[in-house]
């Protein structure tokens, strides 16, 4: 069988037919890969370039490389975080004909981390907080729109800052399946498997001396479990008001928005006596912020740093002569103040730090960050100092210290010092 190269981009294939593909993945040379930190995996995955692009390659059977590149593709068009399925590979063989096993390429999520590199460096208490609660939004994501996930663990996630916080993207579907709906059995199989998997992998992490003292693995694998309750609950609970107060329904609904949740489909219905109303949100879309971000100015964002920028946003076009009706000319449309704003505010804020440390990060993140420095600034300061004074400062004593996710070790080797070669966890399943 020849060799063939199932893609999704027409760039692609071209690029791809450049690697070693008669060469079993642990044997390519270092020439052809790029080192980068790498998760736990029950498979032999390797980062590579492709033309302009770093992609992961894992080897997989066949079916299991069809079926998990399909799943990825419909998590793309639900738009559930996920990697991004490139291609299949099929019809691999050495040199003297022995066949080879098939491979899964994903394009490599920029600026990402798997949990253990994170963990390089002892991660306090409320670090650990925030990882769980970004990966507790992405299973409620994924059961929303009926994806049964069958191996939720950190191991099988990626995490990327997002303001504050992280956003959580799911790098293995291979368990997976997708449903018109998940019965609450299903769910809860996820959410237990979850408990259990994160559980075990902090005591790994525990028995290697890279876990705070006050992080105990079992409470804290607990904790994923009321997450996704209390979050699960708030985004499907059904609600009865009093007639009298159907303003109710548009707080419950932006209480969902400030979640960052938008409500796309309801079901209202008013009792028989005409006394209560019933509210059930039937689909509820994640990314509030970002599709409101990405209307206004064209930046496509973490949901996070979406609001972040969003209240900076807002708060400069309350300073613009415009923003309201005056001497009898109309406000300026919130489009066009975006606009505004993103020409004469953004932009010049992010392109004025240095090229080099700028690609440590995206600018989205870059900005967030300025704006919480400044806040620092100007709190010790005692006045507001200005996003000059902010920038000198950012750039100097801030942003070269942090470490830069993306970047490519010139060794491979160096790579294998962030995680052990390919074996896979107890607490990751089979």
């Amino acid at each position: 069988m020849p060799l063939q190269i199932t893609a999704t981009d027409a760039e692609h294939p071209s690029a791809l037919l450049d690697l070693e593909w008669n060469l079993p993945l642990e044997e390519w040379p270092d020439t052809s890969l790029v080192a980068l930190p790498r998760g736990i995996s029950r498979h032999v995955v390797r980062f590579a370039r492709a033309g302009d692009e770093v992609v992961a390659i894992k080897e997989v059977s066949e079916w299991a490389a069809v079926r998990e590149y399909g799943l990825l593709r419909d998590l793309d068009r639900l738009a559930i975080p996920a990697v991004d399925p490139i291609a299949v590979v099929t019809g691999r063989a050495a040199a003297d004909g022995t066949p080879l096993e098939p491979a899964l390429i994903t394009r490599h999520l920029n600026g990402s981390l798997p949990y253990r590199s994170m963990f390089e460096t002892t991660m306090r208490p409320d670090t650990v907080n925030r990882l769980l609660d970004a990966l507790a939004v992405l299973l409620v994501r994924l059961h929303l729109v009926g994806f049964a996930w069958g191996d939720c663990s950190l191991s099988n996630t990626l995490f990327r800052r997002d303001a504050g916080a992280y956003a959580a993207y799911l790098v293995d579907a291979e368990t997976g399946q997708i449903q018109p709906e998940l019965t609450r059995g299903q769910r809860e199989y996820d959410i237990e498997l979850a408990r259990v998997n994160i559980a075990g992998e902090l005591m790994d992490l525990e028995a290697g001396g890279s876990l705070h003292p006050s992080v105990d693995p079992v409470p804290f694998g607990e904790a994923i479990v009321r997450r996704y309750a209390d979050l699960w609950h708030e985004l499907t609970r059904e609600s009865v008001y009093p007639a009298s107060k159907r303003h109710y329904i548009d707080r419950r609904i932006r209480r969902l928005n400030d979640l960052g949740f938008d409500v796309a489909e309801m079901q209202i219905e008013r009792s028989p006596a005409g006394d209560t109303v019933t509210f059930l949100p039937k689909v509820v879309d994640a990314g509030h912020h970002q599709r409101q971000l990405l209307r206004l100015t064209g930046l496509d964002t973490e949901e996070n740093q979406a609001r972040s920028l969003l209240n900076d946003l807002e708060s400069w076009m309350a300073t613009q002569d415009d923003h309201a009706p005056a001497d009898g000319l109309p406000a300026a449309r919130p489009e066009v103040l975006a606009h505004r704003w993103l020409r004469d505010v953004f932009r010049p804020a992010v392109r004025s730090v240095p090229q080099d440390l700028r690609a440590r990060i995206d600018p989205a993140q870059i900005y967030h960050e300025l704006l919480e420095h400044r806040w620092y600034l100007s709190e010790r300061a005692q006045h507001d100092v200005g996003l000059d004074a902010t920038v000198e400062s950012y750039t100097t004593e801030v942003l070269p210290h942090l470490p830069d996710p993306a970047a490519v070790l010139a060794p491979v080797e160096a790579a294998e010092a962030v995680e052990p070669a390919e074996t896979m966890s107890p607490a990751a399943g089979d």
